[in-house]
């Protein structure tokens, strides 16, 4: 059914677009017909959102990967930069659920490690809507920030790193197998908020598949076997994320992403002091305003993404001091 839906869609907006098209070619031919100034222009302005459209449509037209449809997981890690990382990676977080809420995509909470004075060590969300995966699929690596850290006394200028990675929800039609004898499953006590069953009973869940030192943790339910449940998703689509990058080139952008966190590596630069902007080193996409992106906006930086695999092209551009 949400193939159907997914199909139906397309084919809908290709024939709206088509009638439009139609549509507003005999206002622009009418006015000029007429010398009516009023319809041709109003012709021409269809023909411009027309064309809008078709760009959008011929971007969303690249999310037909193999699990381009699916919800997505995102993981965020804290990385160079000690507590100014993690209130970054915290940062983050929020700019995707942000991102999500925008789109009126559900968000779920599935593990947070709280840093030792502020911000996370890390996370995980999972991010439920069409093609979810698609659009995200791109913000793997690492962010870099720079600002005036409000942790330091002398006010003085900080870099801060945090990592991104991004892989599919592995639904009922993907099927993978994982030997338990390859992973070693540990349980410990949730950490934060929860109430006394939560603190203090060992229901959260830590599973290490050992032949590839992937490693998934849940935490967010009450009961272990529930937890336990998550882990084994979240492994599965590990794995799953993992053979499809095999099937890839193995030196593409996303695995050089999840190297080091740190100077050399970060796919986009943000930079709050002294002067505001936000450029993704990939494609070039630049925005002066870091607040509004950092309020989940996005899409442009996505789209970007989107069109240089499009047209196979590489920004070569310097990074941001």
């Amino acid at each position: 059914m949400r193939e159907r839906t997914m199909l139906e869609d397309r084919l809908g907006s290709l024939t709206k677009i088509e009638r439009d098209l139609v549509d507003a070619a005999t206002l622009v031919e009418l006015g000029e017909a007429e010398g009516d100034g009023g319809t041709e222009a109003e012709g021409i302005a269809a023909l411009k959102a027309l064309k809008a459209e078709g760009q959008r449509r011929q971007l969303e037209a690249l999310l037909s990967g193999e699990a381009d449809a699916n919800d997505t997981y995102i993981e965020v890690h804290s990385g160079a930069g000690g507590t100014e990382s993690c209130d970054w990676a915290r940062m983050l977080l929020r700019m995707y659920m942000r991102w999500a809420e925008r789109r009126k995509f559900q968000v779920e909470l599935i593990e947070e490690t709280d840093g030792d004075e502020a911000g996370i060590k890390s996370a995980t969300l999972v991010i439920k809507g069409h093609n979810s995966h698609g659009w995200l699929k791109t913000e793997s690596g690492v962010h870099r920030l720079v600002r005036i850290s409000p942790f330091d006394s002398n006010a003085r200028r900080h870099t801060s790193f945090a990592s991104v990675w991004v892989y599919p929800v592995v639904d009922d039609r993907i099927k993978i197998e994982v030997n338990e004898s390859d992973c070693r499953i540990d349980t410990y006590r949730a950490s934060g908020a929860g109430g006394q069953h939560v603190n203090k009973t060992e229901s959260a869940v830590r599973i290490t598949h050992l032949p590839t030192g992937i490693v998934v943790a849940c935490q967010s339910e009450r009961s272990q076997h529930k937890n336990r449940a998550t882990a084994w998703n979240m492994l599965r689509a590990r794995l799953y994320e993992r053979e499809l990058e095999a099937r890839e080139e193995k030196a593409n952008a996303d695995a050089a992403s999840k190297t080091d966190i740190g100077w050399g590596h970060q796919i986009r630069s943000y930079v709050l002091q002294p002067y505001q902007m936000v450029k993704d080193l990939r494609t070039g996409h630049v925005s002066g305003t870091p607040v509004d992106v950092l309020d989940g906006d996005l899409d442009p930086f996505m789209e970007a993404s989107l069109a240089q695999r499009l047209s196979g092209r590489t920004a070569a551009i310097e990074d941001v001091d």
